[in-house]
């Protein structure tokens, strides 16, 4: 079953329980598959789509963030249901020592030696580890082990 079959099938069983907050959780997964797909005028797959999940995870994790900041605890639990949601689409994340692994792999690969080599292995990791890990943590982690 690809992604986009578990998320329709995901819409349905919400309707059928009748689950308003997950079911307009879902739908705004379908829409914005929907809106790439006639956007770009192509059939997204199964990894384009976690591309798509994941700029929806990074959006909210940042109006997270700011409704903190502003005291809006309602809307920060909203956000954060949205957020679980959405990670249950995604494979299962990387441990540590395997993500370490991953980069020291990319290091020796691409040859980097610097942080103007940077780009070279996140190319590199992003390609293995596209929903499986946080990309922003990677880059710290990638900038701390070539020395910045």
């Amino acid at each position: 079953m690809t992604l986009k079959e578990r998320i329709t099938e995901d819409m349905k069983n919400a309707m059928r329980a009748k689950d308003s907050e997950r079911l307009g959780t879902i739908r705004m997964i379908t829409a914005a598959i929907k809106q790439r797909e006639v956007d770009e005028r192509i059939s997204l797959d199964d990894a384009q789509i976690l591309t798509v999940l994941e700029k929806m995870i990074k959006t909210r994790k940042e109006s997270v963030v700011h409704f903190q900041a502003g005291g809006r605890d309602d809307l920060v639990r909203k956000e954060s249901d949205e957020i679980a949601l959405l990670q249950a689409y995604l494979p299962a994340q990387l441990a540590d020592s395997e993500l370490d692994t991953l980069i020291m792999q990319a290091i020796a690969e691409s040859g980097a030696t610097s942080i103007k080599d940077m780009g070279k292995a996140m190319a590199l990791i992003k390609q293995r580890a596209q929903g499986r890990a946080d990309m922003a943590v990677v880059s710290i982690k990638l900038k701390s082990k070539l020395g910045a």
